[in-house]
């Protein structure tokens, strides 16, 4: 099994771009799966050229400006931290699109791919219309940014979603996975986990195993690492102290996010919120 934690590379593109991670082309076990992150210092410029796959642009932290063929959006972007906890503006290119990012100040700019099959309208995608949510009880709590939801039809593959759990909590838990093609029940997708803590020398707990532990490993996941998700479930720990935001990106032969709990633990839902 290909190592599923990856850590930054920090590796000079061009004037003023740096690779932080790239999980695609030929770099990852994921099929349908890509990801990238560039960091861009003030005036840099970004470019790339899609074929039969589709990106959503995220701006991570700063202000971007990005042209999709026609169409350009300018200076969007909306905190210096990703824990200032709000919402981001994010663009949606279609396949077989040239794309630029030109950065307005510095800035993050994750780039996260699924394979397209039709030309869409390329998006923009406000923060504006991000409500975060809620979920869990008890020491399962976390916010949740869905940037790309299933219920918004812009997109033929890509699922994107930001997730923040506070100190001492859990997330993607109870445990559940979504590595099987079995509508309605349980749908394929794949995933990657772009991590960050705060204060940045902290570290999350992230397991990735399936039923029959044929896959079954446990990492310490630290500030800018990224962890792949073939299959299986997948739960985040967080240690006391510590805040954790992870940017989610999934794909699969269905656009539809149905998740499957780890019955040892699903009895957790069940409790009582007191």
């Amino acid at each position: 099994m290909p190592k599923l934690l990856r850590k930054p590379e920090k590796k000079p593109l061009s004037k003023g771009v740096t690779l932080i991670h790239e999980v695609k082309d030929g770099r990852t076990p994921l099929e349908y799966v890509g990801f990238s992150v560039i960091d861009l210092t003030e005036g840099a410029l970004y470019e790339e050229t899609l074929t039969n796959q589709e990106c959503c642009a995220v701006i991570v932290t700063g202000k971007a400006s990005v042209t999709a063929g026609e169409d350009t959006f300018s200076s969007i972007g909306t905190r210096n931290s990703v824990f200032e906890k709000v919402p981001t503006d994010s663009v949606y290119i279609t396949k077989e699109t040239t794309f630029r990012i030109q950065a307005d100040t510095n800035a993050r700019v994750a780039l996260c791919y699924a394979p397209g099959m039709t030309k869409r309208p390329n998006r923009l995608l406000p923060a504006k219309d991000i409500q975060p949510e809620h979920r869990g009880i008890k020491m399962n709590q976390r916010s949740v940014h869905n940037i790309l939801p299933d219920s918004l039809d812009v997109a033929d593959s890509l699922l994107v979603v930001e997730v923040y759990t506070e100190s001492g909590n859990f997330s993607s838990y109870p445990p559940h996975k979504h590595d099987q093609d079995n509508l309605p029940h349980e749908s394929f997708l794949e995933e990657t986990y772009y991590h960050e803590q705060d204060p940045p020398q902290g570290f999350v707990f992230q397991r990735v195993y399936t039923d029959d532990r044929s896959l079954d490993e446990t990492m310490t996941v630290e500030n800018e690492d990224v962890v792949l998700v073939p299959a299986g479930y997948h739960p985040v720990g967080v240690p006391d102290g510590y805040t954790s935001y992870y940017l989610n990106v999934m794909a699969g032969p269905k656009r539809t996010w149905k998740f499957y709990n780890d019955p040892a633990h699903e009895w957790i839902l069940d409790r009582e919120d007191s």
